[in-house]
């Protein structure tokens, strides 16, 4: 997947995936505010490294599928009008270091380089807090915004996180010079809805394009290894530097935050398939920065696999529904709780399993059948929360009190 903003690259067999922001020059379990985080090799997604947000209090209006038509029409020209005052363009200048030589001492090695990129975000608030994407500005000494008047700002980080590959920045101006953008239900959001993202492109200033939504509940991978779910795919056209703008429905409501696209071998340029971070799990992870400058994230401690009934089968398992604990962190929640991992490696179908752990089969009362059911359950809860987990350790049933932990800054 390529990120629309500064690059980052995971090389695969038939495709590539990359942030979108313009460069210029295991299995951890945690809850993510709004959505979740969850590392590990039995996830999917990948992501390179990429370019957040309070409700504005306005009633959600659900999208309309396929084409812009309420009950007054909306076209993409009244979308874009009423967005385009509240997209921004985000310059940051990086300062990277020339590797130093493991052999020699040498003096006239290179000196560090100056680095830029662009890539987008949108205003939130009459405060001055804009959002855009971690990757974007990540490492970045200087940060800067342009708004469509041409005037241009310094803006500060005041808090990112990279589980959700979300920022927020703030800007000292007026509430007169800010036009916040309304931010609708990614809840809401169906396959086939008109949706109208607004970007800049390759350094093109408030671009937009259309399209619909092509899929939902797709899950990538953070820049921290973590992984981002419910994220929407859209085959509105996303390009390197559209990294942090909105992804807005037809009644001109930001539902996500533009964030990475799927690229074809050979190609690092849109192929239809976007990805955007939904505004619900935006609007907590915001909240958060903006409140204290960080987010905190529920974490169990276990690398977890769903079975199936037929993997149950043929390991000969006392349940054919959960999640079989291959692995458990020492110090973690669930280390402290007394679940087993396990200590038997096996391959089926040129798949790797470790066998002999306990099964997972309920926490908080909720059935596991998925590793999204799980990430779901723990995003309402808090570090520090305890949490009621059924077990199976052999034929035996185990009910087990487990006190959640912080998640680590990387699984």
């Amino acid at each position: 997947m390529v990120s629309a903003g500064r690059r980052g690259y995971n090389a695969g067999v038939a495709f590539t995936s990359s942030l979108l922001t313009r460069a210029g020059g295991a299995l951890a379990l945690a809850a993510v505010g709004g959505g979740i985080a969850l590392a590990g090799a039995a996830l999917t997604g990948n992501l390179g490294r990429e370019e957040v947000i309070r409700e504005v209090g306005t009633p959600a209006i659900a999208s309309v599928p396929t084409a812009f038509a309420l009950t007054r029409p909306m076209s993409i020209n009244e979308v874009y009008r009423r967005a385009a005052p509240g997209v921004v363009q985000v310059a940051t200048s990086s300062t990277a270091n020339a590797a130093d030589d493991p052999f020699f001492d040498d003096p006239f090695q290179p000196a560090p380089q100056a680095q830029q990129a662009l890539g987008s975000g949108f205003v939130i608030d009459k405060a001055g807090h804009i959002v855009t994407n971690f990757h974007v500005v990540e490492g970045a000494r200087r940060v800067d915004v342009s708004f469509s008047n041409n005037d241009s700002v310094r803006a500060t980080v005041i808090g990112s996180d990279p589980s959700t590959d979300i920022a927020v920045l703030s800007v000292d101006l007026g509430s007169r010079a800010l036009t916040p953008l309304l931010l609708g239900d990614s809840d809401s959001v169906r396959v086939g809805d008109a949706v109208v993202a607004i970007g800049n492109p390759f350094g093109l200033s408030r671009t937009v394009t259309a399209g619909i939504v092509s899929a939902l509940q797709r899950p990538f991978q953070a820049p921290n290894g973590f992984t981002i779910d419910h994220v929407i795919q859209t085959d509105a056209a996303l390009n390197h530097g559209n990294s942090g703008g909105p992804l807005l429905n037809a009644a001109g409501e930001v539902i996500g935050v533009n964030s990475q696209i799927q690229t074809g071998n050979g190609s690092d340029g849109n192929v239809g398939v976007g990805f955007a971070v939904p505004i619900n799990t935006v609007k907590s992870v915001a909240s958060q920065l903006i409140h204290s400058g960080r987010v905190e994230r529920a974490f169990i401690g276990v690398t977890v696999r769903p079975i199936t009934a037929k993997l149950a089968k043929l390991f000969r398992l006392s349940v054919d529904r959960g999640l079989l604990v291959e692995r458990v962190q020492p110090g973690s929640g669930a280390a402290k709780a007394g679940l087993r991992a396990g200590s038997t490696e096996a391959v089926v179908a040129g798949e790797s399993y470790t066998l002999g752990g306990d099964v997972i089969t309920k926490v908080d009362g909720v059935a596991m059948g998925s590793l999204e059911r799980l990430r779901t359950v723990l995003s309402h809860r808090k570090p520090g929360d305890r949490v009621a987990v059924e077990a199976y350790r052999g034929a035996r049933k185990l009910t087990l009190t487990l006190r959640l932990g912080q998640q680590p800054v990387r699984p």
